[in-house]
């Protein structure tokens, strides 16, 4: 029996609607909302974000994302045995967007589920899909991040709508005699719920409360960098591995500061980090295998070297993953 997993495929999508910061300040201007492309830039990196057409879906982001990794872990969807999608977007109330990813890809007939740990999400997806191929419950699983952002962001909130933009990222984990992913670490604290939500639901065909982004800029800022190290630090810990084993950090793509910083923290050069927020914005679930895939078909991520995911999300969540490619 096989007791380790291995990402063997990587893939990812953006829509083809791309919207620099200039044109969004101008579209944002019709509206009588300011800022500006120097604004964006300097708080964020943020250069330009892509936003998915009106009927186009996290599952479809995903299924495009999806087909990319499997065919570069030369897979067949049949072959698969478990989807997890991780989503703050999902298609519809139910069934998961997972179910609706595995009907359009001909995956049918092993376990779909999504999780919701918002930018976080692809982190612990990673780590769950992990814990079930050790254990024997699964042996190919398609993890996934997707989602449609645009669709929750208020458009006259100018400090949260220039930060935020649609796509997806997919890797394909499979049983291993060799270790790939070496550790985790995941970690979520209630109490900061208020400090990035979407305070909304739906009940008696309504919509309750108010169903768009609300963020604390600065307080989300001080948490983020405060417990990536952590997480980077315990991971690194559990894999008896130090900051010097790391090849490539790949960390959530929300805020260019948060990264600089939580790099600094780890002593490492930021040559050794992927960033790729300048060209997406903040993708929730789908930043880290956004620039995972980013990394590995632009040639600077390679087989055999050891990468960092972390990410930091609403609820508050955060958490870490260390792998060998």
């Amino acid at each position: 029996m096989s007791h380790y997993s291995r990402i063997t495929g990587t893939g990812s999508y953006l829509p083809p609607r791309r919207l620099s910061n200039t044109e969004l300040v101008a579209e944002l201007a019709t509206q009588g909302v300011e800022s500006s492309d120097d604004w964006i830039v300097e708080r964020t990196g943020i250069r330009a974000r892509h936003f998915a057409a009106p009927d186009v879906c996290s599952s479809d982001l995903g299924l495009e994302a999806a087909k990319k990794a499997l065919a570069a872990a030369n897979v067949l969807p049949q072959d698969i045995d478990l989807i997890i999608v991780a989503t703050s977007t999902p298609d519809m109330v139910f069934p998961s967007t997972a179910c609706i990813l595995q009907n359009k890809l001909g995956a049918n007939g092993g376990a779909a589920f999504d999780v919701q740990a918002v930018c976080s999400g692809f982190v612990y997806a990673l780590a769950i899909a992990d814990s079930m191929i050790k254990t024997g419950a699964a042996r190919k699983a398609l993890v996934v991040g997707a989602e449609v952002f645009s669709r929750i962001l208020d458009f006259k909130d100018r400090t949260t709508c220039v930060l935020f933009g649609d796509g997806a990222g997919a890797v394909v984990l499979e049983a291993s005699d060799t270790p790939g992913i070496l550790a985790s670490d995941l970690h979520a604290d209630g109490k900061h719920v208020g400090i990035l939500c979407v305070p909304g639901t739906v009940s008696g065909g309504q919509v309750l409360g108010d169903p768009v982004l609300k963020m604390d800029g600065q307080a989300v800022f001080k948490l983020a960098v405060g417990v990536l190290e952590q997480a980077a630090r315990a991971t690194l810990a559990k894999a008896g591995k130090t900051e010097a084993d790391i090849d490539w950090l790949i960390p959530h793509q929300a805020n260019v500061r948060i990264i600089q910083s939580t790099a600094k923290k780890l002593k490492l050069p930021m040559d050794k980090v992927i960033v790729t927020v300048d060209q997406h914005g903040n993708t929730s679930a789908a930043s880290i295998p956004l620039a995972l895939d980013a990394g590995v078909r632009n040639g600077q991520i390679k087989p055999g070297q050891t990468l960092l995911l972390e990410g930091v999300g609403g609820g508050f969540t955060w958490g870490a993953v260390l792998l060998n490619l």
